[in-house]
């Protein structure tokens, strides 16, 4: 039998300040005892070890066999001995023997210091994965620490993540102690601890931008029903309101842009586009190409692609430079857009088809079809260009 108020204090100590469980160091503790055991005996099948929770009183015991003669110390008990502990006792009756040596007393305290120390530094290590892990696919504020090779040590307060250079924004540079927001892409056990994995170019980065800047967005009355993006260049989001009252672009902008403001500035002036969602492909593709003006578009639901007609003077506004204004909403739209100037139409001979397709087009209106929107080669994108 120990008694060990220092264990005790030492244990509470523990739970409050490194957020492990008493019972799970006593559970360590005993874990321990029983190691000592087949250490001192060299078999541990027949121990059993009780430990006061209140207290850290504990008591090990072997279950010993009475037998006439002993042939086997650690597991059988003579008859004699048995009966000098209990006179019940009777041949083939379990005994259970506290062990008192104190040789094994120090070989248990050594264990018990070790095995308790090793578990403090696994629980240390399962908590701060837990504590990360519950932040996967968020965003969380960072320090810079240093660069390690072309990837970028930041610390998060508990943890340095790791920012790899394909995660990188492309021109971004950072400077030690410079605050950035980054996205969790994973988080990952090891034995030296949670290895943490952060993005500044995922998609997902912007969308978690906008739920803590936009209160609309992240109550839910506005949601981001997609998003494209090419990180440090620019980004199209497309927004939804559940709320009829709601103007879900406004919101996202805010009085005088500072909600949309706030977002472009922390990435460093990436150019960011917010449309409005509309379950009708064609009028989503038209509003995706904004701020290119639109004459019509046919949206084929089935392929999956359009084709789309804009003024000769806004086919390169529609296009974009290199391309990327039409490959982003083709991204955000999940379809193939085909881009015609009115001329290029007319000259291909299928400018006035327009008309007669849209009566096989479930999303086209007859007061006015798509030609009033407010928002520019013949050049076919997708999703993939």
């Amino acid at each position: 039998m120990a008694k060990n108020n220092e264990l005790l204090e030492a244990l509470n100590i523990l739970e409050q300040e490194k957020n492990i469980s008493k019972e799970t160091l006593l559970e360590a503790i005993e874990n321990s005892l029983i190691t000592a055991c087949k250490n001192h005996f060299g078999k541990s099948e027949n121990v059993k070890v009780n430990i006061d929770p209140e207290t850290c009183e504990y008591h090990v015991f072997q279950e010993k066999k009475v037998v006439e003669k002993v042939e086997d110390p650690v597991e059988e008990i003579s008859l004699v001995n048995a009966k000098m502990i209990d006179s019940k006792y009777e041949l083939d009756d379990i005994v259970n023997v506290e062990v008192k040596s104190k040789e094994f007393g120090r070989i248990a305290t050594q264990n018990a210091k070790n095995v308790i120390l090793q578990k403090i530094r696994e629980e240390e290590r399962k908590v701060l994965f837990d504590e990360y892990y519950s932040k996967e696919k968020d965003i969380v504020t960072g320090i810079v620490q240093r660069y390690v090779g072309k990837n970028v040590s930041i610390n998060l307060g508990k943890v340095d993540a790791i920012l790899t250079e394909n995660e990188q924004v492309k021109g971004e540079v950072f400077q030690p102690t410079e605050r950035i927001k980054v996205y969790i892409l994973e988080v990952k056990s090891t034995s030296k601890g949670p290895r943490v994995l952060v993005s500044r170019t995922h998609p997902e980065l912007v969308k978690r931008l906008f739920e803590s800047e936009v209160a609309e967005v992240k109550d839910g009355t506005v949601e981001i029903k997609a998003i494209a993006r090419e990180a440090g260049s620019r980004t199209k989001i497309a927004v939804w309101s559940n709320d009829p009252d709601v103007d879900p672009v406004g919101a996202c902008v805010g009085m005088n842009g500072a909600r949309v403001n706030a977002i472009v500035n922390e990435l460093r002036g990436e150019k960011i586009d917010i449309i409005t969602w509309n379950e009708n492909p064609a009028m989503l593709i038209e509003n995706a190409l904004s701020p290119a003006k639109v004459i019509s578009v046919i949206a084929d639901a089935e392929e999956k692609a359009a084709k789309v007609v804009v003024p000769d003077y806004q086919l390169s506004l529609a296009i974009g430079k290199e391309g990327q204004n039409a490959r982003l909403a083709a991204r955000l739209t999940g379809f193939k857009i085909d881009i015609k100037s009115e001329t290029q139409a007319r000259e291909a001979g299928d400018f006035f088809d327009y008309e007669n397709e849209y009566e096989d087009d479930e999303y086209y209106e007859e007061d006015g079809g798509y030609n009033d929107a407010d928002y520019q080669d013949d050049t076919e994108y997708s999703e993939e260009n």
